[in-house]
């Protein structure tokens, strides 16, 4: 069964027998709440336009984030080393399912990335007065190799004013593969301000 996460649990990532993965799937996924016929909720959507969510993932080399080649989102879709790749971007968060996926070969990434973090930020928030409270149904989950799901974490949180997410973090200790689940809302205005955070 999926393990549910709360903020700040830590859970290893392993095959049901045991054995270690050779890769995994992040999912991330999100609604646009739907503003109420009038009242002060609809006054606080100040916008018509679609939010537009964008999922990346944050490479460090030794606990640190040390180049832009190391980013992977819709701007640089794979990874330089093939290990992590971008499904693609979803530009409005219809849909059931996961809004947007993150593929991480775990075999295949260099034994010096010890940690990779997935974040969300809201495109262009600032100048389109968007922010997180007017999202719903925030979560990350993981999926083994075999596509079942592993854990989630399901975001509950106020986040008014918020444009930016720390979704969680996959990170080596002791040879094996463990999840944290962050849930850290900033105002950074978009992915490279976010990784300025992990340097």
């Amino acid at each position: 069964m999926s393990v549910s996460l709360q903020k700040g649990q830590k859970v290893e990532l392993k095959k049901d027998t045991g054995g270690a993965l050779s890769s995994v799937m992040v999912g991330l996924g999100w609604d646009e709440a739907q503003p109420e016929k009038g009242g002060f909720f609809k006054a606080m959507f100040s916008t018509t336009e679609d939010i537009d969510c964008d999922a990346s993932a944050i490479l460090r080399k030794s606990g640190k984030f040390a180049s832009s080649t190391d980013l992977v989102y819709f701007g640089n879709l794979r990874h330089r080393t093939g290990a992590v790749e971008h499904m693609g971007d979803n530009l409005t968060g219809e849909g059931e399912g996961d809004d947007e996926q993150i593929m991480v070969n775990l075999q295949q990434l260099p034994a010096e990335y010890d940690k990779i973090i997935f974040v969300v930020n809201i495109f262009e928030a600032a100048s389109r007065k968007q922010h997180f409270g007017m999202i719903r149904n925030c979560y990350i989950r993981i999926c083994d190799d075999t596509g079942k799901e592993m854990c989630r974490y399901n975001l509950s949180e106020n986040y008014d004013n918020m444009t930016a997410m720390i979704f969680g973090e996959l990170y080596r200790h002791n040879g094996a593969w463990k999840f944290n689940a962050i849930g850290q809302a900033t105002q950074d205005n978009g992915i490279r301000m976010l990784a300025e955070r992990f340097k």
